[in-house]
């Protein structure tokens, strides 16, 4: 598949640069796919009682992290399936200090945030490896801002490993 290589920086708004160029392999499948795994056993290794924690004042617990990189991975795929299917209209961004309060998380048990979060990487490898070449380059715009469907997988995949990173860093 020819859309699959890394995304020009024109590919995609700069805010999100960061996301990605935490991805290193040209293989973006293959990439979500090892991520999957990691990121489930990262969470498996989670108490209850520590998936309820936050490390300050207003930030989000665990929970609330994890719930956050489901709901944005449903955005990011919904622009992608948007994009692909020839969507010509501009689609809204998305806020998530709304949608995680909203989410209720802390009212979940952790194992149903992460078994979530294995449905929907799931459904988001096959919508992605079905995709023709040619549907990887389409593009649209998404909270005023240009998108390949291309750079969207990568985005997905930048930004799990970017909570991941602050998992780590501050909670653990």
């Amino acid at each position: 598949m020819t859309g699959m290589t890394r995304p020009y920086l024109s590919d995609f708004p700069t805010f999100y640069q960061g996301y990605v160029d935490t991805i290193d392999s040209d293989d973006i499948l293959e990439t979500l796919h090892q991520q999957k795994g990691k990121t489930m056993s990262f969470f498996e290794r989670v108490s209850e009682e520590k998936a309820n924690y936050a490390y300050a004042q207003g930030k989000w617990t665990v929970k609330e992290v994890l719930g956050h990189m489901v709901d944005s991975e449903r955005v990011f795929v919904f622009r992608a399936l948007s994009f692909a299917r020839g969507e010509e209209q501009s689609l809204p961004g998305f806020d998530e200090n709304t949608y995680v309060p909203a989410g209720k998380f802390g009212d979940r048990t952790l194992q149903s945030l992460i078994d979530e979060y294995a449905s929907v990487r799931e459904a988001s490898l096959t919508f992605f490896s079905n995709l023709r070449d040619e549907d990887w380059t389409k593009t649209g715009v998404a909270n005023n801002g240009n998108f390949t469907v291309n750079s969207l997988a990568y985005i997905i995949a930048g930004h799990n490993e970017h909570h991941l990173k602050i998992l780590a860093e501050r909670y653990f």
